[in-house]
């Protein structure tokens, strides 16, 4: 087999400018690709380095399990379709052991059915081989955005109060105005807390989980600790 090599009309294609956000906008990740083909492993740890994530390879499933035991990444690129090895059983030891972790599929053999009972095991995204540089940086950006990928742990800590609060206030229908009046927390406080811009006070925090009926510690569980 050859190297393996971008593509240069495949999948949707992104505009100069996404593909230019995508990839100076998106922190440094860490990441662990498993995948049998050495080509592609070789191509997609040059590609990702040269854009600032620190990035290791696998070319069993016994050495991706190492890789990540001896340090959780923040995402993992899996193929799904690989010879001896079946991604599908990889992704259902990755949700056993670290249920929160990012994944992305990638494969170079997509179907719709394969896709559908890939994304049952909650996956963030699916990309199918060959896609483009500008499609992994975009998905990767995305990915980072929405779960807070690549952020110190005060920040995902801020990022993820922020989000559970909103959407425990938004299940009861209730406002910031809402919220407020049930637990003493300023409106103004409310937004900033769930905006993510400032980290809650333990009062504050347990005044909003309480006036909702939730549990501080669930929240906290969410992001690890």
């Amino acid at each position: 087999m050859g190297p393996y090599r971008e593509p240069s009309q495949e999948g949707r294609e992104l505009t100069p400018a996404e593909d230019t956000e995508s990839s100076t906008s998106t922190p440094p990740l860490s990441i662990v690709a498993l995948d049998d083909d050495d080509d592609f492993r070789q191509y997609i740890a040059g590609v990702l380095e040269a854009d600032g994530h620190e990035v290791r390879t696998a070319a069993t499933p016994e050495a991706f399990y190492n890789a990540c035991e001896a340090r959780l990444p923040d995402l993992v690129l899996l193929d799904i379709k690989m010879g001896r090895y079946a991604g599908e059983e990889v992704l259902a030891e990755i949700r056993r052991r670290w249920a929160k972790l990012a994944v992305v599929v990638v494969t170079g053999y997509p179907s719709l059915d394969s896709m559908r009972q890939t994304f049952k095991q909650d996956v963030f995204d699916y990309l199918a081989k060959p896609f483009s540089l500008a499609e992994l940086r975009h998905t990767l950006a995305q990915a980072a955005a929405a779960l807070g990928l690549g952020q110190r742990p005060q920040d995902r800590l801020r990022h993820e109060l922020g989000r559970q609060i909103r959407l425990a206030r938004t299940e009861k229908g209730w406002t910031l105005k809402d919220l407020s009046e049930a637990s003493g927390v300023s409106v103004s406080q409310l937004s900033s807390i769930e905006r993510g811009a400032h980290l809650p006070s333990i009062e504050s925090l347990v005044a909003a989980a309480t006036a909702l009926g939730k549990k501080p510690s669930v929240w906290l569980e969410g992001v690890g600790l």
